[in-house]
């Protein structure tokens, strides 16, 4: 493991769940943190409580800083701000954690192609164009960490999330391509797979879904024994501090993986999806939500 303390590094979609975990991980490390999302008052909050707890990071010091820029990052001002305000600060960029997104839930047939959109700006779209912006400062440096967080969604598409679940397809595509780019000057780029992890992912996925899913049609009783299925698997679920630990190696190890999953569930998904037979595999998982498949 190589030492984190001093690097500068951005996690962006950092006041809540993986985001905020991963925060509180890496400025134990020593990190100097640059966090970012669009609430303002927890994320200072975020601030406040890691520098008061900043005896105990493991270093001596000085003690990691914490700069907070809030900012949404579908935005391209806020998104050039968040990357000006990292340079005026530590003049260098280490590490990116693009973890900012949320997921759109419903039938293909009835989610509006605005909301898909949106769902592809924020998680796709969005993650590229501040990639792009990091990526000069790394080529300089000839040295970096990009680290996305995509999700075992990525490899395993579920009926009423395919629209959450394609940009998540999309990212790995993206990841792969651009590792092979950076690797030519020194950066590696690493993709997170999370399973079915406790956060408000889900309760954010609900509201902007809730249009669709009330007026669902004829997908109703299904979509009433999905949510049901899915309320359930909150017993295999994982805690948020899994996630940030895979980011944490993916930015310290000296040779990262290409991808890291958890918790166990997501692992074993994974690999059920490479083993097993695709309409086996179909058949099995639409079982398990509660979906008779053919």
């Amino acid at each position: 493991m190589r030492s984190l303390r001093g690097q500068a590094v951005i996690v962006t979609g950092a006041s809540a769940g993986i985001g905020e975990a991963t925060a509180r991980r890496l400025f134990a490390e020593g990190a100097n943190l640059v966090l970012a999302a669009r609430r303002q008052e927890r994320l200072h909050l975020l601030k406040q409580e890691l520098e008061s707890n900043s005896l105990g990071v493991r270093q001596t010091s000085p003690s990691p800083s914490v700069l907070a820029v809030t900012a949404d990052i579908t935005q391209e001002e806020d998104r050039k701000r968040l990357v000006r305000e990292t340079m005026e600060t530590h003049g260098r960029i280490d590490g990116l954690v693009n973890n900012a997104g949320f997921g759109h839930r419903g039938p293909v047939e009835l989610v509006p192609v605005e909301k898909i959109r949106q769902n592809f700006e924020t998680n796709l779209f969005s993650l590229i164009a501040l990639t792009q912006l990091v990526i000069p400062v790394m080529r300089a440096q000839r040295a970096g960490r990009i680290v996305n967080v995509g999700s075992v969604a990525g490899k395993i598409a579920r009926p009423f999330s395919s629209i959450y679940d394609a940009t998540k397809h999309a990212l790995e595509a993206i990841t792969d391509g651009l590792r092979g780019e950076m690797s030519l000057f020194g950066v590696q780029v690493v993709l997170i797979e999370p399973g079915y992890i406790l956060t408000e992912f889900l309760q954010v996925a609900n509201q902007v879904s809730s249009p669709v899913v009330e007026n669902a049609g004829p997908y109703a009783p299904f979509l009433a024994e999905f949510s049901r299925l899915s309320d359930k698997a909150r017993a295999i679920a994982g805690h948020p501090d899994e996630i940030a630990q895979l980011i944490f190696r993916a930015l310290a190890n000296e040779r990262p993986r290409f991808r890291y999953a958890a918790p166990r569930h997501a692992q074993v998904f994974l690999a059920m999806k490479r083993f097993l037979p695709e309409r086996l595999f179909d058949y099995f998982s639409l079982r398990q939500m509660g979906l008779k498949g053919s």
